[in-house]
């Protein structure tokens, strides 16, 4: 019994000693996290405002929205507070900043929305895209996130896209340059590096991976990802890396493709794999016997 009423003191001390360390970790200036939940709610709501696809909210008249938007601002400079000393710009300007590209997300939006629709003959109307496609929202929220990263707002950015790949299981980088009518088809697993250049009408498919090769840390602001020049179409499962690498204009991409070098326009790259088909009565020299 003496021994279990010593451990208990060692563990007690053990647990102050720790909340102390958190204590102090947890106080200014280190303590300069925005509010996780703050952030998503606010791409939210300003998709609210945009769509009537992402919620019941009813404007009778232009000055409706013209004051949600507004306390979108407001909204958006406190949630930026925390931050204030570690961003480029001042909390106004980047408030002011957004506001002012409100318009141009929502055009560039409607364009990949019309291009998913043009792309995939299983959607009937733009409605449903913007409604239920993951590969629509993957997109709107990458670009809301792009201005506040080309801002060089720390963190915000980055929440967003966190949270898109929670949602939908597609990874793009708030860093990404991603040109208009982009269109994800399917989308879960894709991945699309920092520095990845992607130019206008460029389709690709679930599964692909446009990342980066092994590179020191001393290099994470170069040029790591590939680029993607206009009207290329890529596959499912295709893995793309390089930064030096270049996917020339009205290429194809084949499926399970795996390149580390360019090409150059109108290629047609593909993967060819050996398919053999048997009866399963003949005999097999080496019998397949696997377990998963």
């Amino acid at each position: 019994m003496k021994e279990k009423v010593s451990n208990d003191k060692n563990n007690c001390s053990q647990t102050e000693s720790f909340s102390a360390r958190l204590f102090k970790l947890r106080q200014p200036p280190d303590c300069i996290l925005p509010d996780k939940s703050e952030v998503q709610r606010f791409a939210e709501e300003f998709l609210q405002i945009l769509f009537p696809h992402f919620g019941n909210k009813v404007f009778y008249s232009a000055n409706d929205i013209e004051v949600e938007l507004l306390l979108l601002k407001k909204n958006l400079a406190h949630i930026l507070r925390p931050m204030e000393q570690s961003m480029k710009m001042s909390i106004d300007e980047v408030s002011e900043n957004f506001c002012q590209k409100s318009a141009i997300i929502y055009e560039k939006l409607l364009l990949d929305a019309e291009a998913i629709t043009k792309g995939d003959p299983a959607a009937e109307n733009i409605d449903e895209v913007i409604l239920a496609y993951p590969g629509f929202y993957a997109i709107a929220i990458y670009r809301i996130a792009h201005e506040f990263y080309i801002m060089g707002v720390p963190l915000f950015p980055r929440i967003l896209t966190e949270y898109a790949h929670q949602m939908t299981g597609i990874d793009i980088h708030p860093g990404a340059q991603i040109g208009r009518s982009f269109c994800i088809d399917h989308g879960s697993g894709t991945v699309i590096g920092e520095s990845t250049i992607i130019g206008e009408n460029v389709k690709i498919y679930q599964g692909v991976t446009l990342g980066a090769l092994s590179v020191s840390k001393s290099l994470a602001k170069s040029k790591r990802h590939p680029t993607i020049q206009d009207d290329t179409v890529i596959y499912s499962g295709a893995t793309i890396l390089g930064g030096d690498t270049v996917i020339g204009h009205n290429s194809v991409i084949g499926g399970n493709v795996w390149l580390t070098e360019s090409v150059p326009p109108y290629s047609i790259v593909y993967h060819k794999s050996e398919v053999k088909v048997r009866s399963s009565r003949q005999a097999e020299e080496e019998p397949i016997d696997f377990s998963i």
